[in-house]
């Protein structure tokens, strides 16, 4: 193969077989794509995962609330009014901005400062409502720049200045304070001060906060709304308003004759448009630092000694980490099994590549050709098709998913391109690595396990038997993926895949003996051709039984996590819907509620909680009616049967009532019956049963009764069946002040309603669709290397007589064969992944929020059907329509144009 070619190699390549160059462009630009998709995507979500917990998290909770002593009673008046000047404060505030660490970010649209009191003040003027005749009392403050988050409604905002010795200072309250309190524009408020005359609030104006959710007005949201409050701890005390005063900068000097010991302040919110998951470790090494570090040293040296901070930021962070971090392995655990059958798919192209061109390899092998020159050239000319194929599955992944980081995208196209380029040289240098004839037997017959293989098999075997046990032992829940246990469902696909290899030829033998003895020779045929099928069908069976352990074990992930969400709105809620209060339901609210639209079943339930029981403990109490009770349950996991709670005829209080109680419960009272209090009651109890949750009394534990049974049965909740619930008709009919009404659809979206949860279900579903996919190119990739020898050998039959229903016949059978060994094999292998890595797989990270109590409640893995059953059936009748296409197609083609002299089919 020395001197300079005629025309050149990978030219002469791409113009004979444009489409097969076209076909592996494709594969690696889809490829490509999905690869470079993937990381980007998981960078996306985990980003708006962050955000989305930082900014839904209370603003009291993630703010930065720095808080310093007032000067000194020491210091002369003059002084310490210098260091509560607008103009100190301003500057005090910006060092502490300044020394926030990296990459915590203040947002300084939402970040306040000031001077305010801790100690409240009380006002007793006469137009102040005084509930319990207790004066309401105030907490003052300068809170900066009011006029850019509020909107007068009334008067004007508060302005000039106020000392010491100023007998009044100007205030401005909002609206919610002004109608709850009765203060108008004009009102004035006198509060104590030390030892002096009494200080005067003049209200100059009535505000609208812009923004009242926000950090500005909710670090502090007596500001805000005022709240009414116990004026002791005793027991029934007497309630008393507190509400906020908002002063102007320049009158901080007022607040410190007064007796509310007032302390400087800076509140800081976090900025969370800015954050990013992969500086999570800096984000809580800076908060840790404002809390009890370097960054807290800087920021007393420049604000007081005396500074604090309180912050519950680090708790938030926790929080996003504790469910990002059992999402994480899971869906490794999809991106793993996906890449690793796209990889196979990959080097099944490369092999029936080099398989379709074993003639023409090994001529030039013959014709002194070294393994060197033709693996170079194989690879120029996959290169020339690859290179370009994965650059533009880049550009598209890049500009599908705009944000995530570009260098795994990167890696991710790049090895999907070195594959694809490496695939065909590679395999044709193991083929032809000696001489050989291209006319010698390449089908099962010929082909014999080598010791090599073996070893490779056990070693893989060993591999996967250490990732299940890792995965049972360990885990996916509270740690980061490991390769290993990631690849566990993928390695029991793989073993799987090769033991059906080395079995795959012996039933069909088997069966090919009876089929001998029959008058037909189309079964023999079909059973004996599928029999000593090309040991390049080696591949394509892994491939096909890779892809479908995966999207079977996918599939029954994403089935685990929306069953779990949907065990969970159910323990929640307990029906579809309900409507509870804390005071007895108007009589004729039952016959409103069945009116609404979608309403299929009422039923009233009377609960009394804090029932004492013989212990001293309290619980829950529910009477219900059996009937209607068992009816609106029946098929959940709440569900009770009517005859075991019946109430007994008898005189009531005498009669024993039998019980269903959570487990605790029903532990403590015991088999006996007992005697409670319940609503001024005496009723007595005996449990016949114990249920893990109830209908009635969601998330609780309780004792479930007939209400026949209770003296008191007035209503306090509804349970409410229907499917399909018209909401906005069902809280109208149930429209009152102290009614709470929650669907079960509403709790369910709650539990999914995060960028993490609906992140990684996509990215999930992504991977077992693009798992799906590959098994299908696999299977028609298989069909298609055989499509010339299939259609040659149709025509010769006909020649000998064969039918066209024969031929049809001929081709499908040959064809079923090992389509329907990978989707049995396929189904049942990813039925044996999932009970065995269902111990070590959680899903209450996928399945449930962060705001989720219930994270135990169904978020075990289980195998499901559908997703077991429904990709095998497909490549079945894929594989028999990819045949009967194939069998009517050729019939339409001469014998002729089929048996072409010189053809080397």
């Amino acid at each position: 193969m020395s001197g300079k070619a005629v025309a050149p190699w990978v030219r002469t390549r791409l113009r004979t077989a444009p489409g097969a160059a076209a076909a592996l462009a494709l594969l690696v630009l889809v490829t490509a794509w999905l690869a470079a998709a993937y990381p980007r995507g998981i960078d996306t979500y985990e980003d708006d995962g962050l955000r989305r917990t930082v900014a839904t998290a209370a603003p009291g909770r993630t703010a930065l609330q720095f808080v310093a002593g007032a000067p000194g009673l020491a210091l002369p008046d003059d002084q310490r009014a210098a260091m509560v000047s607008p103009q100190e404060t301003k500057r005090r505030f910006e060092s502490v901005v300044k020394n926030v660490p990296a990459p915590l970010t203040a947002d300084l649209s939402q970040s306040a400062y000031g001077l305010r009191t801790t100690q409240q003040l009380e006002s007793d003027e006469p137009y102040l409502p005084k509930p319990d005749r207790v004066p309401p009392r105030f907490t003052v403050a300068t809170q900066s720049d009011l006029a850019a988050h509020a909107r007068v409604v009334s008067g004007r905002l508060p302005g000039g200045s106020a000392d010491q010795k100023s007998a009044e200072a100007e205030a401005a309250v909002t609206t919610a304070t002004a109608r709850t309190l009765n203060i108008k524009a004009g009102s004035v408020l006198h509060v104590d001060t030390l030892g002096g005359p009494r200080l005067a609030f003049k209200v100059t104006g009535i505000v609208e906060p812009l923004l009242p959710e926000a950090g500005y007005w909710s670090v502090l949201p007596v500001l805000r709304t005022p709240q009414l409050l116990p004026a002791s701890k005793k027991p029934d005390p007497p309630m008393y308003w507190h509400g906020g005063l908002l002063l102007a900068p320049g009158a901080a000097p007022a607040l410190l004759t007064t007796n509310g010991k007032p302390e400087a302040y800076a509140q800081l919110a976090p900025d969370s448009q800015h954050l990013n998951a992969r500086q999570f470790d800096d984000l809580k090494t800076a908060v840790a630092g404002l809390q009890n570090g370097p960054a807290l040293s800087r920021i007393r040296t420049s604000f007081s000694m005396s500074t604090s901070v309180y912050t519950e930021l680090d708790r938030v962070l926790l929080s996003y980490a504790t469910v990002r971090d059992s999402i994480t392995p899971v869906v490794a655990v999809a991106g793993f099994g996906t890449a690793t059958v796209a990889a196979v798919v990959l080097l099944m192209t490369g092999g029936l590549a080099a398989a379709r061109r074993t003639a023409e390899l090994a001529l030039l092998r013959a014709r002194g050709g070294s393994l060197r020159q033709i693996a170079g050239r194989l690879l120029a000319e996959s290169a020339v098709v690859v290179v370009p194929a994965a650059a533009v599955g880049l550009v598209l992944a890049v500009l599908a998913v705009p944000h995530g980081r570009l260098g795994p995208a990167l890696a991710a196209a790049g090895g999907v391109a070195a594959l694809g380029c490496l695939a065909l040289p590679v395999r044709a240098a193991l083929v032809h690595r000696a001489v050989r004839s291209a006319a010698e037997r390449a089908d099962l017959v010929r082909e014999k396990p080598s010791a090599r293989r073996t070893v490779a098999e056990l070693t893989l075997l060993v591999l996967a038997a250490g990732a299940v046990f890792a995965l049972r032992r360990r885990g996916t829940a509270g740690g980061s993926a490991d390769s290993l246990v990631s690849a566990a469902p993928v390695l029991i696909g793989v073993i799987a895949a090769l033991v059906l290899i080395r079995l795959y030829p012996l039933p069909l033998r088997w069966a090919a003996r009876p089929a001998a003895r029959l008058r037909s020779t189309v079964g023999f045929l079909s059973l004996a051709r599928a029999g000593r099928a090309s040991g390049g069908g080696v591949l394509p069976l892994l491939a096909l039984l890779t892809a479908l352990t995966t999207a079977a074990f996918g599939g029954s992930v994403l089935a685990g996590a929306a069953d779990a969400r949907d065990r969970a709105a159910l323990y929640a809620t307990g029906t579809d819907a309900r409507i509870d209060s804390d005071l007895p339901l108007p009589r004729d609210l039952p016959g409103r509620v069945a009116r609404v639209p979608g309403v299929q079943g009422v039923s009233p339930v009377h609960i009394e909680y804090s029932v004492l029981l013989p212990d001293d403990d309290k619980t829950a109490v529910a009477g219900v009616d059996p009937t209607t009770y068992a009816k609106l349950t029946a098929g959940t996991a709440l569900s009770v049967p009517a005859d075991r709670i019946k109430a007994p005829t008898g005189a009531q209080g005498k009669a024993v009532l039998p019980a269903v109680a959570s487990p605790s419960v029903a532990q403590r009272l015991g088999k006996e019956p007992v005697k409670l209090r319940v609503a001024g009651y005496d009723v007595t109890v005996k449990v016949v049963a114990a249920r893990d949750g109830s209908a009635a009394v969601p998330q609780s534990d309780f004792i479930l009764v007939d209400t026949a049974g209770l003296g008191a049965k007035d209503p306090t909740a509804l349970l409410v069946g229907g499917a399909s619930i018209d909401a906005k008709a069902l809280r109208k009919a149930a429209v009152s002040s102290h009614v709470n009404v929650r669907l079960r659809s509403e709790a369910r979206q709650e539990y999914a309603d995060s960028p993490l949860q609906t992140g990684a279900g996509r990215i999930y579903a992504a991977a077992v669709a693009a798992g799906a996919g590959l098994a299908v190119l696999a299977l028609l990739l298989s069909l298609l290397r055989g499509a010339p020898e299939r259609s040659a050998l149709l025509a010769r039959l006909r020649t000998m007589g064969l039918t066209r229903r024969q031929g049809r016949t001929l081709l499908v059978l040959e064809a079923l064969p090992p389509a329907f060994l990978a989707a049995v094999g396929g189904a049942l292998t990813g039925w044996a992944s999932i009970a065995l890595l269902a111990p070590g797989i959680d899903l209450a990270g996928l399945a449930l929020a962060t705001s989720s109590t219930l994270a135990p409640v169904g978020s075990e893995l289980r195998a499901d059907p559908l997703s077991l059953l429904l990709p095998a059936v497909c490549v079945v009748l894929l594989a028999a329509g990819v045949a009967t296409a194939q069998a009517w197609w050729s019939g339409r083609r001469g014998a002729i144009t089929e048996l072409r002299a010189g053809d080397a089919r």
